[in-house]
């Protein structure tokens, strides 16, 4: 079958062996399949990520250096079922966690030498898994399921109360699945900051408040209109007037380096920090600056089993809306430029790959 392979660090469309479904396994066709910001880490960085994933406890299974199909933002069609694999009938459209379970282990789709990820013609993917797209939503729309499911873990894990301020610093597919999130739960003011004219008119269309071009104005000037206190002295002032206000939150999204560090120099007093941007190099911070602000700092990664299924319930009756992030659509052949393109904020948002085309 077709498919886009990273070999030798390059992109390269070609034809590739396919395996057959094992036990509790079904294959699909894939339908579309986004393109990941973590792809685009894996073409350049992928010895080093799997480096930190061995280091954080996740295995040795990935050999970097061996051909990997990537995509992991899938909705696809079933094909056939395996030896016990007969919950699902053929036509049926689904998405899924992108995890494949056998005899052998777990593998990540989109993550391994043994199964083919979603820019692929066809998938091996594990039946019990699987959920079957409601009320006719989309296959492009069912696709992002995954994405969207990231920003609604982050808001999850963020502390936030009743009266919240929220900062999002950037707004690609993650910046703005956060936004999303924060729209879901009813929360607001959701403040945004990116460079890009063109994500700072995808995250009004999702549903950020205020909109801040950082090369024009600070991310962190706004607080104060909120009645959130910038400083130490401002915090203190505020306690003992009986000011009350809602816990800053800063979900920082962008990944680069010397990013986290501007966050703890510039956040309020005593506000959360969510990092939710991957940082592919050696960062530098200043603990006793976050000491002395008494900040909250935790970093965030995927999303449970849960978020994932009400995302996809969320998506299809309407609740968010990821017709913004969707700016192009293309077949196996253009995924390589496609890589390229994504390098320039002004030119997408979020590709869809369609093997079919």
């Amino acid at each position: 079958m077709r498919a886009v392979v990273r070999r030798a660090g390059k992109l390269i469309c070609d034809e590739i062996d396919e395996r057959d479904p094992g036990p509790g396994q079904v294959r699909v066709k894939t339908l579309a399949c986004g393109i990941c910001g973590s792809d685009l880490h894996a073409l350049h960085y992928l010895d080093h990520m799997v480096e930190m994933g061995r280091r954080a406890g996740g295995g040795d299974s990935l050999d970097p250096k061996k051909d990997i199909v990537f995509g992991h933002e899938f909705c696809a069609e079933v094909l056939e079922g395996g030896p016990g694999a007969d919950r699902l009938k053929p036509g049926t459209r689904v998405v899924s966690m992108p995890i494949n379970m056998s005899a052998e282990g777990f593998d990540a789709v989109g993550y391994s030498n043994k199964y083919a990820g979603g820019f692929a013609e066809r998938m091996i993917l594990t039946e019990a898994l699987l959920l079957e797209v409601p009320n006719g939503l989309a296959t492009p729309q069912a696709a992002l399921t995954e994405p969207m499911a990231v920003g609604v873990h982050a808001v999850a894990a963020a502390a936030l109360d009743e009266n919240s301020v929220t900062l999002v610093l950037g707004c690609g597919p993650v910046g703005l699945a956060v936004i999303a999130a924060l729209k879901l739960k009813g929360h607001g003011p959701i403040i945004a900051a990116d460079f890009s004219p063109r994500r700072r008119k995808a995250a009004e269309a999702m549903g950020a408040d205020v909109i801040i071009d950082p090369a024009q104005t600070g991310p962190h000037t706004k607080w104060a209109e909120f009645g959130v206190p910038s400083t130490l002295a401002g915090m203190q002032a505020a306690l003992f007037g009986g000011q009350a206000y809602g816990r800053p939150v800063v979900f920082e999204c962008v990944g680069s380096p010397g990013v986290l560090q501007s966050v703890i120099e510039g956040c309020p007093p005593k506000a959360q920090i969510i990092v939710a941007g991957v940082c592919m190099e050696a960062d530098r911070i200043e603990p006793s600056l976050a000491i002395n602000k008494q900040l909250d700092l935790r970093f965030v990664l995927g999303y449970q089993p849960d978020e994932f299924a009400q995302t996809l319930f969320d998506i299809a009756e309407g609740r968010i809306n990821v017709d913004p992030l969707i700016t192009s659509t293309i077949g196996l052949d253009g995924v390589a430029q496609a890589f390229a393109d994504l390098a320039n904020p002004e030119t997408n948002v979020k590709i869809m790959v369609t093997p079919g085309l």
